[in-house]
């Protein structure tokens, strides 16, 4: 338990020493002129930026409104990939019928860039928020799938043979042996899935958007803003560390069997 905790310390003193080396060569490359500073700006620049986004916002929205916008179309599109994709997941780990009629679907598009078949999103769906929600939505929906189906095939099978042979019926064996045992991979591919969405999203408000945290940085690369730029990718850098703690504290508390130090 010492060395655990000696361990983990550790590893928080090598995060914060990465991140002063980070930010300190960042403000002597800045400092020295080595590269210009419209295509890298000073911490003091970007610093400035954020107060000024602050307080003014950006194209007459602030910085709240911004963020809020982005992440109701995070989570609308991944509150309906997590409702969808689990059960769907686990039913096509479960069954060879189910995963025969889906998996094939999933591992068409899965690869596919979003960019791709966002332009058919938009003919289909418009260019208001349905079409970014749709998009956010395939893109967390198979690693979630993925993920669900990986677990589900993992699973010691004498468990389920033990379970069949004391009488327990398959919708038992699915809700008491099945899904508490594909939990911890469930919340891995939970985790994937939010980040691939949060990635996409910038995608996503590329295309007839006037709002969001995604265009502000796209909006802000055509003018060559880079102070706003690197202020919009370290928000949503700082954003998802959050979104991903919290998903990992969720973890804990639901799936308490794993074991957690």
């Amino acid at each position: 338990m010492k060395k655990e905790k000696k361990r983990i310390k550790t590893g928080k003193k090598l995060t914060i020493g990465t991140w002063i080396v980070i930010l300190g060569v960042w403000y002597f490359v800045t400092k020295l002129n080595l590269i210009q500073s419209v295509l890298v700006p000073s911490p003091y620049e970007v610093w400035i930026s954020f107060i000024n986004i602050l307080e003014d916002g950006y194209n007459g929205v602030s910085l709240i409104v911004h963020l809020g916008i982005s992440f109701k179309r995070l989570f609308i599109a991944s509150f309906f990939a997590i409702i969808t994709a689990i059960p769907l997941g686990l039913l096509s780990g479960y069954f060879d019928k189910v995963r025969a009629i889906v998996d094939s679907v999933i591992q068409f598009y899965r690869p596919l860039p979003p960019l791709a078949y966002y332009t058919l999103l938009i003919l289909w769906f418009g260019i208001d928020d349905t079409s970014k929600i749709t998009l956010l939505f395939l893109a967390a929906f198979a690693p979630i799938y993925i993920a669900c189906v990986s677990a589900v095939t993992k699973i010691n099978q004498d468990y389920i043979l033990s379970a069949e042979s004391l009488g327990a019926s398959h919708k038992k064996i699915f809700i008491y042996i099945v899904l508490p045992a594909s939990m911890p991979e469930i919340f891995t591919g939970l985790r994937t899935a939010v980040g691939v969405a949060y990635t996409t999203l910038v995608a996503s408000e590329m295309v007839a958007a006037t709002s969001g945290i995604g265009w502000m940085v796209i909006d802000a690369s055509r003018y060559l803003k880079s102070d706003v730029m690197f202020v919009g990718i370290i928000i949503m850098g700082i954003t998802g560390i959050f979104i991903d703690i919290a998903l990992r504290f969720l973890e804990k508390k639901l799936v308490y069997w794993k074991g957690y130090v």
